[in-house]
């Protein structure tokens, strides 16, 4: 069995389920679907697989009527992942209402690898925070990295998971006092995974090794709490960092969004 498909299969088994969600403010089940409902009014659509799921889009109108009928959601995602076998989803979200967006690389390996070769560059200093004002400046630093208007909502959802203490660890990069990148790191309970989530560098420090850094001191701390393996949905930013550790790319997951 080659590495790709024994991660391919790790990440079936151990992460399509209920894992894949500890933050849930709730989980409807619709056949094979989990429609999953988030603080900051997102909504969320995953599964393990849609293998003899009869009517494809009679699933897909169902799924979004649920969200549709709690006024609190303001967007649903559904997530597709690129070696699922689902003919017609994509026509059925499109004429939804869904909008596709850019693929990502699904990544998985071994956390050790992470943390060789990640030095902290000079003068910068890395650290987890849990402070209300530093949890705000961590997502609107991460907005402005991604190019997009400060979302108080994404940091409103972010306290209020820390508040519930489910696992999520937020990282920071800072140099001169200013942050300047970012990272969660989700330990996934139950399995030997922890996931790599939403990293993030301000344009004017890329390519100083600042992202490699976070990552590996997200990477420290979750083999601290036992975990062996790490999982991305990576950007064609992040994914050679996470290739140059180990790292195997194993699928593809594209988003489609529906918004309110």
């Amino acid at each position: 069995m080659t590495d790709v498909t024994h991660y391919l299969q790790a990440y079936d088994d151990q992460l399509r389920t209920d894992a894949e969600t500890p933050s849930a403010l709730s989980v409807a089940v619709l056949g094979p679907l989990r429609l999953v409902t988030f603080a900051g009014g997102r909504g969320f659509i995953t599964y393990r697989d849609l293998a003899g799921s009869g009517d494809i889009a009679a699933l897909v109108a169902d799924a979004l009527a649920h969200f549709r009928a709690d006024p609190a959601v303001t967007g649903v995602e559904w997530k597709t992942r690129g070696h699922d076998r689902a003919p017609g989803l994509h026509e059925a979200l499109v004429a939804n209402g869904f909008v596709p967006g850019e693929p990502e690389s699904i990544m998985v390996g071994p956390l050790a690898g992470l943390c060789r070769n990640a030095p902290v560059p000079a003068g910068v200093v890395l650290r987890k925070v849990t402070a209300d004002a530093d949890v705000r400046a961590m997502s609107a630093m991460a907005d402005e990295a991604f190019g997009e208007s400060v979302n108080t909502r994404a940091a409103d959802a972010l306290l209020a998971r820390l508040a519930r203490r489910d696992g999520m660890e937020l990282w920071v990069a800072a140099t001169g006092g200013r942050m300047v990148g970012a990272g969660r790191l989700e330990p996934v309970p139950g399995t030997g995974f922890a996931g790599l989530w939403g990293g993030a560098t301000l344009a004017e420090f890329r390519g100083r090794g600042i992202y490699r850094a976070l990552t590996a001191a997200r990477a420290r701390s979750a083999m601290a709490l036992g975990k062996t393996l790490a999982h991305s949905d990576s950007t064609e930013f992040s994914r050679p960092v996470l290739e140059r550790s180990g790292l195997v790319k194993v699928s593809t997951t594209t988003p489609y969004e529906w918004t309110r």
